[in-house]
């Protein structure tokens, strides 16, 4: 009896795996019919660029002091910012001239011998905006920090608007290319299957001439400035279904 009972477990769990094993077989095919194989799909992208003066003026400042008390150093460091910000903030306007401090750092400084010999700092403040002479005037009044950097870029609302310019030009571009491909190929038209859109820009920057440095150290003379010019780029890319 107990031997009757053994073979028939046995048959059961032979059935099963069976079964399981048809399933995950119909499971995989099924999966496989779900993918269609795809034919005449053509990837492509195609770029719309749009040139324009740069908009935005963004001067950095900055100070560097060191001495053998941290202390001592941190408030000549406050000192010079602090007096640099009271005379910013006269010719600041939003938009046209916002200031912000930027790396504000203290660090020991170090001897041959590898011990601890005093300390170094440093403080920084940006000037940015539209306003190319006000911010340029404000950055040759102030006395206790000298110019570090000088970089130009796009205001946003500049940037938007440049973006939607090149953005049509782009998709107008991609359009045309399809259409000509379909017509190469023999086919009628086409239908857009994915497409993916990203913008960027492409430009110089000119760097702060030396007269920008000598002229803080005798006047109160605006600091002089030049903005280039820089192409807005928008790519559109993306696959289409030749039909």
């Amino acid at each position: 009896m107990s031997l009757f009972y053994g073979i028939r477990l046995k048959n059961i769990i032979k059935l099963i795996a069976y079964s399981a094993l048809l399933t995950g077989a119909s499971a995989l095919f099924a999966q496989q019919n779900l993918q269609p194989v795809v034919h005449n799909v053509v990837q492509l992208s195609a770029t719309g660029s749009v040139e324009v003066p740069q908009d935005l003026l963004s001067i950095a400042m900055g100070t560097t002091r060191d001495g053998n008390d941290a202390g001592a150093v941190q408030n000549q460091l406050k000192s010079a910012l602090d007096a640099a910000l009271a005379e910013a903030k006269k010719a600041a306007l939003p938009g046209q001239l916002d200031l912000r401090t930027g790396n504000f750092s203290l660090y020991p400084r170090y001897g041959r011998d590898g011990k601890p010999s005093g300390w170094q700092g440093s403080a920084e403040l940006i000037l940015e905006g539209r306003d190319f002479a006000r911010i340029s005037s404000a950055a040759g009044k102030i006395q206790t920090l000298t110019v570090s950097s000088v970089s130009f870029g796009l205001s946003r609302e500049q940037r938007a608007q440049v973006e939607g310019d090149a953005q049509t030009m782009a998709i107008e571009r991609f359009k045309a290319r399809a259409e000509a491909i379909a017509r190469g190929f023999g086919f009628t038209g086409y239908t857009l299957r994915e497409v993916n859109v990203s913008a960027s820009d492409q430009g110089y920057t000119p760097r702060p001439r030396m007269l920008a440095m000598e002229a803080k150290v005798v006047s109160d003379s605006p600091v002089p400035v030049e903005a280039g010019k820089t192409a807005v780029l928008v790519t559109v890319s993306g696959s289409v279904q030749l039909k």
